[in-house]
């Protein structure tokens, strides 16, 4: 039995470093690979698997990656500038310093992932799952969040000035020190007073009829 587990692995050795090893295309799968300072600007890699990847200062900019999965991946200082990301998957993801501005995440699932002090300016999160989420210090300044869901995520000290909330849902969502300076929020569901209370805003803010603009807003840089 131990000499057949033996041959399995070595079998097995292979096929694993070989898959690693395949070209950059449509429905490559590097999951569980470890890629580095890779330029992969303007590729097609729609439907690629990228599952629990190391990815680090990768380029992935203008990339065509609609429905590919980033599931419980890790990326670092990362470039997904305006990269095309529809219906993909970054669920349980963890991404630090990566610039994702003008990506189109449109019905992208990114429930429970990670995305600290991220740049997400002018990003399309239409229809999108961010719940869940970690999004302490990111830069979401004019994204559109066009019925996207940020239920019970966090988005403390994240800066929304100028984004397009129309329908987002921030029910439980932790807004401490959040800036929605210039922000339309008059659509938005789950919103509370409290929630409010503890964000940042300026005399453009826009609140549902409900909910009253706090007496401490301008907020202190």
């Amino acid at each position: 039995m131990r000499v057949l587990a033996c041959a399995l692995l070595a079998f097995a050795a292979p096929a694993l470093h070989a898959a690693c090893n395949e070209p950059a295309a449509p429905r490559v799968d590097w999951s569980g690979c470890s890629k580095e300072r890779l330029i992969l600007k303007d590729r097609d890699l729609q439907d690629a698997k990228f599952v629990r990847a190391i990815i680090l200062g990768v380029n992935f900019a203008s990339a065509k990656l609609s429905r590919a999965d980033f599931s419980s991946s890790e990326i670092n200082h990362a470039s997904f500038r305006d990269a095309l990301l529809e219906n993909a998957n970054f669920e349980k993801s963890v991404a630090v310093r990566s610039n994702f501005s003008g990506a189109r995440f449109d019905n992208a699932n990114l429930e429970k992932a990670e995305l600290h002090r991220s740049l997400l300016a002018k990003a399309s999160f239409k229809g999108a799952n961010l719940s869940k989420g970690d999004f302490g210090r990111s830069v979401f300044e004019g994204a559109d969040l066009t019925n996207a869901t940020l239920r019970l995520s966090n988005i403390a000290r994240a800066r929304f000035s100028g984004a397009t909330m129309n329908g987002t849902d921030m029910t439980n969502a932790f807004t401490y020190a959040t800036r929605f300076e210039g922000t339309d929020l008059s659509t938005v569901k789950g919103l509370t007073q409290a929630q409010v209370d503890v964000a940042c805003g300026d005399a453009k803010t826009r609140l549902p009829s409900a909910l009253k603009r706090p007496g401490g807003w301008p907020c202190v840089e």
